[in-house]
């Protein structure tokens, strides 16, 4: 997949779940739940055990369907294993020079993360395709998205950390180019309990947050 496409995907679909499970397991059945309530981009993290295969799993079994990137990539040799693996995109919590070149050398999307104007503006000047705000909340949520972009408006953000259904929207207007969002959409506790369609009622109101917005928006 070409890079504009990949990028297309995510802005298209606005939310970026960000898989942290237990097992195997418990990732498949997560990204099933959220399948099933029309997400279909899925940060798989390097802290679910197995993260590689499950990425190999995922690819083979939902192929086109699904748009596929790893997160806490924090060296090359994971972006390359990952890649490999059938990740298009690939998220950092910090940024790490190393991961946007080899991501970049890759032909995929690079999506470092960083916080203050300084880090930002490095990790964009890096050859970051977007950057990670994380985490977000931690530092005044959607206003501090909204006073990064009054210097920088060429930036792509996407903030993580505090997103929730309270605050998806406000993230939006004050420019998110897509949402990552953790366990408020990925909810290991609902896929423990039994009950998957939390988890996909839960994607179809984000999904919801978002029609809503652009409508707005025009």
């Amino acid at each position: 997949m070409s890079l504009e496409e990949t990028k297309k995907w995510i802005e298209r679909v606005g939310i970026m779940p960000v898989l942290r499970a237990r097992s195997e397991r418990e990732g498949h059945a997560l990204v099933e739940a959220l399948l099933a309530g029309g997400i279909t981009v899925m940060e798989v993290t390097m802290t679910v055990p197995g993260a590689v295969d499950l990425l190999r799993i995922l690819k083979r079994e939902f192929g086109s369907k699904l748009l596929l990137g790893s997160g806490t990539v924090t060296d090359a040799a994971q972006v390359e294993a990952t890649i490999d693996a059938g990740a298009e995109f690939v998220v950092s919590p910090s940024f790490h020079p190393e991961v946007v070149a080899k991501t970049k050398e890759l032909g995929k999307v690079s999506i470092p993360g960083a916080l203050t104007p300084t880090e930002v503006i490095t990790a964009w000047h890096a050859g970051a395709d977007y950057v990670k705000i994380f985490p977000c909340s931690a530092v005044g949520g959607a206003p501090y998205l909204k006073a990064l972009l009054a210097p920088f408006p060429e930036l792509r953000l996407i903030p993580t950390g505090g997103v929730t259904l309270h605050t998806a929207a406000d993230f939006l207007k004050a420019g998110a180019r897509a949402l990552g969002v953790g366990t408020d959409l990925v909810n290991p506790r609902a896929i423990e309990e039994g009950k998957p369609e939390k988890v996909t009622e839960t994607a179809r109101a984000y999904l919801e947050i978002v029609t809503k917005f652009r409508a707005t928006a025009g």
